[in-house]
């Protein structure tokens, strides 16, 4: 990409080949905030404790990765923080103010990219700003710009099933950003992925990430890939879901693939594969 996109799209550059970028310090001033947050499901037996306990903060610009086996609550959680679904008991608010129900301040993506085949590439990136009604010709300007920004430049009026599996998925991520939420949060979006295509978008997200510097809050059951990605680790416990350990990961970025060769990056993956060595339900 170029100097010129970069500065207009207002992140931080990229580092070039071999450079160690420190990434900026974060805000003490929580977007994120979830206390002692709890949901159960009611059946015709007895109620299904899904989460219990849950406490975290996420600093402005943070990437976290919540990390846990299949069925341990981390989908309900990150529903939860969308509004999607309502908490059973505690809070969890958006820069102080209580998630009770679905904001127009939160970009979501699932792991299925769930875009209209009828719309072009630019007209499915365009619906939030279609739904909300907010200025046309200034999101279709922003929405270019990001498509540039992820390599798909060239592709605005081509539909979704001209795109393959990986594209597709960088529609999902523009549309979940082209009207500048304070937060993105990811429920495993390259879980469906072929395993080398996987590895190439946890590239490109981290692209992105350095470049706009979101607050992402991305779910995941694969520990290289949270340990990969993220500032912090929340590792998960088994249902009922809570917070068995929080795990900083201060390996300096950009991050390459080779990154994932070096004694550090093995050692933080122990430390967390240590949690379900006994249990499985991770990709280790």
């Amino acid at each position: 990409m170029s100097g010129s996109s970069a500065g207009a799209m207002g992140g931080i550059g990229l580092a070039t080949a071999g450079e160690v970028r420190p990434v900026r310090p974060v805000a003490a001033q929580p977007v994120i905030a979830v206390r002692r947050l709890g949901k159960s499901y009611g059946t015709a037996r007895a109620p299904v404790v899904a989460l219990e306990d849950i406490d975290f903060a996420v600093a402005e610009g943070e990437f976290v990765a919540i990390l846990g086996p299949s069925g341990c609550g981390k989908s309900t959680l990150l529903k939860i923080l969308a509004g999607l679904l309502p908490a059973t008991s505690g809070e969890a608010s958006l820069r102080g103010t209580p998630i009770a129900g679905p904001r127009r301040d939160i970009g979501v993506v699932f792991q299925s990219p769930v875009l209209f085949p009828w719309r072009s590439v630019l007209h499915n990136v365009l619906l939030p700003a279609d739904v909300q009604r907010l200025d046309r010709a200034e999101h279709e300007r922003i929405a270019l710009a990001l498509l540039s920004l992820v390599g798909l430049g060239g592709f605005e009026h081509r539909y979704p099933w001209e795109l393959s599996g990986g594209m597709q998925q960088r529609v999902a991520i523009v549309r979940a950003l082209v009207h500048d939420p304070a937060l993105l949060l990811m429920d495993e979006p390259f879980g469906a992925l072929a395993a080398m295509t996987r590895e190439q978008m946890n590239l490109e997200l981290q692209r992105i990430w350095l470049e706009r510097r979101k607050t992402v809050v991305f779910i995941t059951h694969s520990i290289p890939e949270a340990v990969f990605l993220a500032d912090r680790v929340l590792v998960m416990t088994p249902r009922p879901g809570r917070i068995a350990e929080t795990v900083a990961v201060g390996l300096p970025r950009p991050r390459s693939l080779d990154a994932m060769n070096t004694p550090e990056f093995g050692e933080l993956v122990r430390r967390i594969r240590a949690h379900f060595s006994a249990q499985g339900g991770v990709d280790l």
